[in-house]
């Protein structure tokens, strides 16, 4: 990936398509099954997504692998895709946006208030 790609994105896009491309091949069960993957992983996003690539490239995967071997999406994310996708973000205590914005915040209070303070 060059400088170019990195700052227009178009690497992302082109990943992305890429994706959605291999999602259309599933079956309906399972492209409903990484609709709602997506969704549920986006608030562990940094800003540009770059680093939900890999985890949506194994997370879709896994959906081609097991739909190839016949299985059924609940046998294999079981009923909670939202604890799924909380632990492919890195376990049940993984920071969000919003984590991550609330501790900006904090941060920024404290700063303000501790040169009111004294």
């Amino acid at each position: 990936m060059n400088f170019w790609e990195t700052v227009t994105g178009s690497d992302l896009t082109r990943e992305w398509k890429a994706f959605e491309a291999r999602a259309e091949a599933l079956p309906a069960d399972y492209r409903a099954a990484w609709e709602e993957i997506k969704g549920r992983l986006f608030p562990y996003s940094d800003f540009t997504g770059r680093n939900l690539m890999p985890i949506l490239d194994n997370a879709l995967g896994l959906l081609e692998e097991t739909a190839s071997d016949g299985q059924s999406v609940r046998e294999v994310l079981g009923d909670d895709i939202a604890g799924f996708c909380a632990a492919l973000a890195g376990g049940e205590g993984a920071r969000s946006y919003r984590d991550r914005w609330r501790e900006q915040l904090n941060r920024n209070v404290a700063k303000k208030l501790g040169r009111l303070g004294g």
